[in-house]
């Protein structure tokens, strides 16, 4: 159930009702501005990752600045995209289940909507997904380039499948999907950059094998907002499919290069307990920030460290003189901001200290 918003427009940033994910409009701009200012000149396209902010106005707002279209990783998100108005969607991600082909296919009605596979019975699940809703589906193929999750070998398995989509009726052969999800978070640029360069010419090869066999490839997709510059300077990718850098958060920051954008993205806590010296309690826990590539940071407040969380609590360290008083607001950065995303209902976009916008989070908890 979507739950009333946390604060209204015109509100002072300390009154938002806690825990609220609060979106610091100036820095958001600027990493929207900042990532279409890199691709500008570019024959690379951004096809932004919805699986991020998992809302139609933030897509809007970056198809207005260049964007072709938006990734997602699930039917229930891409549905709430294409009611949302968004064009063009690709499910960058392999689609199992009758039920969930057909409401993909129904798509197609109003969205170009694109899907990818790595095995031959999910093509023909799709054809017949694609024949009883009377369209035709993009697909393209996920090859594994280095991460090790899915997509099928590169090179002739990859040519071998490619043949049977476009040999199917209602189907068509977009590409390729070569995405090194593992290789955002390597830590050093050299690490991020020997990843890549495999990634790419494992892709390199394979299209080059496809077009022996007359199979072009439309799109070529992959990148993450920890190595777009390296799939960019490669020429092989035609799209981007980068989404934490609108946000970023914690885990990104740890890079010993981070991605060149603000931190946009924070989760606004109260401070709800004093009562044990040298520690404060804030009301934002597991249910409020995702932990699953670390703890929050307490942004701002260099004397304050988060150091623990239970469902309803985050524990701080509070060093000399840094003690917070009670009722306080603290902003937190969240060390995965895609998954702390998907908690709240509401952005609450605030623009120097005071509520500017509340836009609902459309595709939360989206799990088919």
């Amino acid at each position: 159930m979507l739950q009333p918003p946390p604060a209204a427009p015109g509100m002072p940033e300390d009154e938002i009702d806690t825990p609220a994910l609060v979106l610091d409009l100036d820095a958001f701009e600027a990493n929207l501005d900042r990532m279409a200012g890199f691709l500008t000149n570019s024959p690379v396209k951004l096809r932004a990752h919805a699986k991020t902010h998992k809302s139609p106005v933030i897509a809007r707002l970056q198809i207005a600045r260049g964007a072709i279209g938006q990734c997602v990783q699930k039917v229930a998100e891409a549905e709430a995209l294409a009611w949302g108005g968004i064009p063009d969607i690709l499910v960058s991600n392999q689609v199992v289940g009758a039920a969930k082909l057909a409401r993909l296919a129904a798509l197609q009605g109003i969205s170009k909507v694109a899907v990818c596979v790595d095995d031959a019975v999910q093509v023909g699940a799709l054809e017949q997904a694609a024949a009883a809703a009377g369209t035709r589906l993009t697909v393209l193929i996920e090859i594994d380039c280095g991460a090790s999750r899915c997509g099928v070998q590169p090179g002739p398995a990859a040519v071998e499948l490619a043949k049977v989509i476009a040999a199917s009726p209602h189907l068509i052969f977009g590409g390729l999907q070569s995405y090194h999800g593992s290789a955002q978070h390597k830590r050093g640029p050299e690490e991020r950059a020997a990843a890549i360069g495999h990634a790419a010419e494992v892709t390199r090869r394979t299209v080059e094998q496809l077009a022996q066999q007359g199979l072009g490839c439309a799109i070529v997709g992959g990148g993450g907002t920890g190595t777009f510059e390296n799939e960019v300077a490669s020429g092989v990718y035609t799209e981007i499919q980068a989404g934490s850098y609108a946000f970023m958060d914690a885990d990104y920051a740890r890079n010993e290069q981070p991605p060149p954008f603000r931190q946009s993205l924070f989760v606004l806590a109260t401070v709800m307990s004093r009562a044990i010296p040298g520690v404060a309690v804030v009301d934002a826990g597991h249910k409020a920030v995702a932990i699953d590539s670390g703890l929050p940071l307490v942004h701002g407040r260099p004397g304050l460290h988060y150091v623990g969380a239970s469902d309803e609590h985050g524990k701080l360290l509070v060093e000399d003189g840094a003690a917070p008083p009670l009722g306080e607001k603290l902003r937190l950065v969240p060390g995965h901001c895609d998954p702390t995303v998907d908690r709240y209902d509401w952005y609450v976009g605030v623009r120097k200290g005071r509520v500017e916008c509340l836009w609902p989070i459309t595709a939360r908890g989206g799990m088919g």
